[in-house]
């Protein structure tokens, strides 16, 4: 399948058909959107093997990982959404008000955002375009999904498969890169999936039209290992978490933070975890992918380069088929090369430290990350990351595991992002809380107070509103 960017001078008019079909009130149907979810669902599931070849031209990723971590999940929460679609959407009647307002019929509607645009990112081409659009379905949008040029054999046969299964005149593909993301950027909503970098890039562009957008982004998520822990466990976890798409995820532990006195014990688990997962080397191995191009290749290996730390096992690379083994290096320091950005790839830092409260304080000091993970099984040391941290995620004793949840929020704070995804609330964040009343005719004896002109009665009427006895309190 061949990939071709989009005409610029066709997505004007993309823009146009999607909020006519939005306007047309189409998408209001519970009916038709959950069609369209099944639908998603069956283009997915039709064509699982399909998109797993196409994502290991790409990425060199192992089929498994794709089912495990894309096709699977979103056929699975395209089927939830269409069966709790009808109380997603139902209206909230309130009735916790003053007696005054009972016959107002206060309610809230869950209410569609309009015609979106879904930019997604390389290293989870599937979910992470899918995901959005199926909140995008069941909240009522229109959409326009542009997947990354990065993973061109992803996103060719995304643009020719769902014309093939979902409504076109509500859902379009569009392929290409910079200039075709400003011109589709003229949308009136927009989420987007990538690093900080390119996001602070889309809200600029974004601002100049007031688009509201939604960011999910990454950076460094740290590993804290208690003294309490399991090594071996915690090694195994960890790993895992690392070795998946070669490290390219934005969950990906980025480096560890554990005692000083446990750190060689940790190294010695990890490298016979490493073993157990590659007998004959990754290199050898199916089970191991690789880096997605050339740049970001050069970009891994020049910030091994540079650390001061101390590598204890992997370190080989081949740039000819772009394939880096899984890393260890200890004694790494904050302000160490592999410290400075999101590493994005299979080298693992551990940086050791002398406590808790020194492993928060160095957390505290960095960027909000989207995911924390701390291995302990003490809810003392527990509630010290509860109370004294701050993540989009905070996972215990486990890595990578929590994007397999169907109950709990996924999203970032701060640096690494904002707006919250996975079902219910994907079906939030592409709806808005349209708060109504309907203040009945014969209600207007009651209201004349609050009509010129303003009298003496009028006035200490609502100032009484003002004298209401405020409870006694102190600080602690």
């Amino acid at each position: 399948m061949t990939y071709a960017n989009t005409p610029l001078d066709e997505i004007p008019q993309i823009r146009l058909d999607l909020r006519k079909t939005f306007a047309s009130g189409k998408t209001r149907s519970l009916e038709w959107r959950k069609h369209q979810l099944y639908q998603l669902a069956r283009m997915v599931q039709d064509n699982a093997d399909e998109f797993a070849d196409a994502i290991f031209r790409d990425l060199g990723k192992p089929k498994q990982e794709v089912f495990l971590a894309e096709t699977g999940p979103i056929i699975e929460r395209c089927l939830i959404a269409a069966e709790k679609l009808e109380s997603w959407a139902a209206p909230t009647k309130l009735d916790d008000v003053p007696d005054w307002q009972k016959a107002w019929n206060s309610t809230v509607y869950k209410a569609p955002k309009g015609t979106v645009l879904l930019i997604a990112p390389w290293n989870y081409p599937l979910i992470l375009s899918l995901q959005p659009l199926y909140g995008a379905i069941s909240a009522g949008c229109t959409a326009v999904i542009k997947p990354s040029e990065i993973a061109p054999n992803y996103a060719a046969i995304l643009s020719d498969l769902l014309p093939k299964y979902l409504d076109t005149s509500a859902y379009r593909v569009v392929l290409g890169a910079i200039p075709e993301i400003t011109r589709l950027l003229e949308l009136q909503g927009s989420y987007n999936t990538g690093n900080g970098k390119i996001a602070r890039i889309i809200s600029a562009a974004a601002a100049k039209h007031l688009t509201p957008i939604t960011l999910e982004l990454g950076g460094k998520s740290p590993v804290f290992i208690a003294d309490d822990a399991d090594l071996k466990i915690a090694a195994r976890r960890v790993l895992w978490g690392k070795i998946n798409n070669a490290g390219q995820i934005c969950v990906s532990p980025d480096f560890v933070i554990i005692s000083r006195a446990r750190q060689s014990d940790f190294v010695t688990a990890l490298r016979e975890v490493e073993k157990e997962f590659y007998p004959h080397g990754a290199f050898q191995s199916d089970s191991f992918g690789r880096i997605v191009s050339e740049l970001h290749f050069k970009r891994i290996t020049g910030l091994l380069d540079k650390t001061k730390g101390q590598i204890e096992f992997g370190g080989e690379s081949k740039s000819d088929k772009l394939a880096m083994s899984p890393t260890v290096v200890k004694d790494v320091k904050d302000g160490d090369s592999l410290m400075s950005e999101e590493l994005f790839g299979p080298v693992l830092p551990l940086v050791p430290v002398d406590s808790v409260a020194e492993g928060i304080d160095l957390l505290n000091s960095r960027d909000h990350p989207l995911v924390l993970y701390v291995f302990t099984k003490s809810q003392t040391t527990k509630n010290m990351f509860i109370n004294g941290t701050m993540s989009g995620n905070l996972i215990f004793n486990d890595t990578f595991g929590q994007l397999a949840s169907n109950v709990i929020p996924f999203g970032g704070v701060g640096e690494s992002g904002h707006g919250r995804q996975v079902l219910k609330y994907s079906f939030d964040l592409f709806s808005y809380e349209r708060a109504s009343i309907d203040v009945p005719e014969e209600l207007e004896p009651e209201l004349t107070g609050r009509y010129p002109p303003y009298t003496a009665e009028s006035l200490a009427f609502f100032a009484q509103f003002n004298k209401v006895k405020i409870p006694e309190s102190s600080a602690p």
